[in-house]
């Protein structure tokens, strides 16, 4: 079973960045000292072993699971239960067994918190995800584009509607900024995250820049000590602890 805070990260599209905040949330979370573990519930969609750059394979004790250790984080994924890049191609009904035996039948251990990777959407899993951990909460991940923010909203108004707490929105690819230079560029536009927290009476926790990409790393999309996105989400797992302290 599952212990310590649940954080539920939802969007209401793909290609917004959910997985990577996900990952990065985490894995600054840990480096702050804290027990954390990272559940890949993307189960059609799912990326963290990819981006964390995990090969290796869950082992199993009394059949329990016991799971991968990546950057100091605890992970489950089903990317760890099939074969190479195979789809899976399954109904509603399953989909609800795997969150189920994410939570239940994974060797946990204690846990200052759980990060939850959802699928973008109100489907399915976001619908079992709820009965079954009804004590989470949940950080929506938008971009500023309006038609982003448009669909975000609806994620929001299910977590409302579920009595779901949300946490506040992360605006990610809020701009791009030049490493030799001050100026900013607004890509996708701005005032989205604003926007949609404003709709779903929340905050706006973060706004994310786009980072070039780390050149020669295993693992480009977990951001290292020195680049802009390492110091934005140390902040960000900052103001999360702040929350819960």
């Amino acid at each position: 079973m599952l212990s310590g805070s649940v954080i539920a990260v939802t969007s209401g599209k793909g290609g917004v960045g959910k997985s990577t905040v996900s990952v990065n949330l985490a894995t600054a979370l840990a480096r702050s000292g804290k027990n954390v573990a990272l559940i890949d519930l993307d189960i059609y969609g799912f990326s963290v072993p990819n981006i964390m750059n995990i090969s290796s394979r869950p082992k199993t004790i009394n059949q329990k699971i016991i799971p991968i250790e990546a950057h100091g984080v605890k992970v489950m994924s089903m990317g760890f239960l099939i074969k190479g890049n195979d789809p899976v191609v399954w109904r509603g009904p399953m989909l609800g067994k795997m969150v189920e035996h994410f939570t239940k039948d994974v060797m946990w251990g204690e846990l200052d918190y759980v990060i939850l990777d959802m699928p973008p959407g109100t489907g399915d899993v976001a619908l079992d995800m709820h009965n079954f951990i009804p004590q989470s909460k949940e950080i929506i991940v938008t971009t500023p584009h309006q038609t982003a923010t448009h669909v975000a909203e609806r994620a929001g108004t299910m977590a409302i509607k579920s009595e779901h707490e949300i946490i506040g929105v992360v605006e990610n690819m809020s701009y791009f900024q030049p490493i030799e230079g001050q100026d900013k560029y607004y890509l996708f536009g701005k005032g989205g995250g604003e926007a949609l927290a404003e709709n779903l009476h929340t905050e706006v926790l973060a706004r994310l820049p786009i980072q070039e990409p780390q050149e020669g790393s295993p693992t480009p999309a977990i951001y290292e000590e020195g680049t802009q996105l390492y110091t934005e989400y140390n902040k960000l797992a900052a103001k999360i602890n702040e929350l819960h302290s």
